[in-house]
């Protein structure tokens, strides 16, 4: 038989599982949201090393120019 007692026990047990959902939707969305953030920063980053890779090959080939000219 169901006590009140035990009743009273599932409610809070069935509260406390809603809290926790609750809790792990949330932090589920904050970690969505940082996981575009970082893959916006990599994309940022990458587009930024190769501009500096091109410039730094550029300048290599204007010292490898100047040098054959010398």
């Amino acid at each position: 038989m169901i006590t009140e007692q035990d009743i009273y026990h599932f409610e809070s047990s069935i509260e406390q599982l809603i809290k926790t959902c609750e809790r792990l939707t949330e932090e589920n969305r904050l970690l969505r949201s940082q996981q575009t953030d970082n893959t916006q920063e990599r994309a940022r980053l990458l587009d930024k090393n190769q501009n500096v890779r091109g410039k730094l090959e550029e300048m290599i080939s204007r010292l490898k120019n100047i040098e054959q000219t010398s």
